[in-house]
């Protein structure tokens, strides 16, 4: 059987990752950069699509691809409202509410439908989407919360948390669908999740300020210490948001969100470095142990995926920590592109049935 050719699309804030994928064998790939002035003189994201749209062409037209040999186009899922995890074909609805943004995030991912769908028009091919970013599987234990009428939502890094899983599933010889995982993302933003046979049952709201502090984001902190601090500080809402989601964590602490650079100056004997960065790694833990209690303690494996992983201390120190849990495992970096590529080719092998995109809530509260 001949490997199936799929075009990726996921656009970043500042820039689009396009790759051309044939099988699970990358053809090519590249991080098309956007002049960041000129997105910020756009009123909403969607203004943003005839820009990136040019710009994305333009390097294509560059390299000589040629997107007609193409099997399937495959976009970032961003703004829909909350599915169950799985390939589903764009459509309408679909677009619509991307363009809208649905889930009332605002976010670059939310171009990505629609750009791999306009190509796919072109060229008379299909359009998918794959694991969401608000992809919910939440089990009904982990929803409610200690304040009546208040719900936790799920948002994670689910594309690449999943294709981790699916990933060592594969070199393991087993099935996702009959494994269970604590798999962690840890990048720009933190996830860490609890896989139950192939449904991510649990995890850390990394939109509302839950989990470990992050490069940027502040994670899970004392709400009345907040209350206290907003009105130490006058701070307003909207400024809280910026530290729950851009500002805060490793950027409120030592004013640089790049890990790197933070290993650099703890080996330079900067003491608050030191104090953060194993803060950090004592946090991802302790959500690491969550995670196997809510797996009953039967986790067969902890999956480091994501930029940070790459930092042979904090490998070496989960593992210490952690493999009375479950034996660890690193997987550096992210398979967002390998993953949006592998879940089309399963669909065009006939190996799992595409999910159609309804519009409709995958929980619609408690029958109570």
């Amino acid at each position: 059987m001949k490997d199936k050719r799929i075009f990726t699309i996921n656009p970043g804030s500042t820039s689009t990752k396009i790759a051309l994928f044939e099988g699970d064998k990358c053809l090519f790939s590249e991080n098309v950069a956007h002049d960041a002035g000129k997105l910020k003189g756009f009123k909403n994201i969607v203004d943003q699509f005839p820009y990136r749209e040019a710009t994305i062409l333009d390097i294509l037209n560059k390299n000589q691809i040629d997107l007609s040999t193409v099997d399937a186009f495959v976009g970032r899922g961003g703004g829909l409202l909350a599915v169950e995890g799985g390939t589903y074909i764009v459509n309408d609805l679909l677009l619509k509410h991307a363009a809208e943004g649905a889930n009332g995030i605002s976010h670059p991912a939310q171009l990505g439908s629609l750009l791999a769908d306009k190509l796919a028009k072109q060229y008379g091919r299909q359009c998918f989407v794959v694991n969401p970013p608000d992809t919910d599987e939440l089990q009904d234990k982990a929803r409610m919360t200690g304040i009546k009428d208040v719900y936790r939502n799920v948002h994670l890094h689910a594309l690449n948390l999943k294709e981790t899983a699916i990933r060592h599933s594969n070199q393991m010889g087993k099935q996702y669908e009959e494994s269970n995982y604590i798999v962690c993302h840890l990048g720009g933003g933190v996830s860490v999740s609890a896989h139950c046979m192939g449904r991510m049952i649990d995890g850390n709201d990394i939109v509302g300020g839950e989990g470990p502090m992050a490069p940027t984001r502040c994670g899970a902190v004392p709400v009345v210490e907040v209350l206290k601090y907003m009105k130490k500080h006058q701070i307003e809402a909207q400024e809280m948001e910026k530290l729950a989601m851009k500002t805060g964590g490793f950027v409120s602490w030592l004013g640089t969100s790049d890990a790197r650079e933070i290993e650099a100056r703890i080996a330079q004997g900067d003491k608050a470095a030191q104090m953060v960065w194993e803060t950090f790694i004592y946090q991802v833990e302790k959500y690491i142990g969550a995670m196997a209690c809510v797996l009953k303690g039967k986790a067969e494996g902890i999956l480091l995926s994501g930029g940070m992983v790459h930092s042979k201390h904090l490998v070496q120190q989960i593992t210490e920590d952690c493999s009375w849990i479950a034996p660890v495992y690193a997987y550096p970096g992210e398979f967002e592109m390998e993953a949006m590529a592998a879940g089309a080719i399963r669909i065009l092998d006939g190996l799992e049935i595409p999910k159609e995109y309804t519009g409709i809530q995958t929980w619609q509260g408690f029958d109570f």
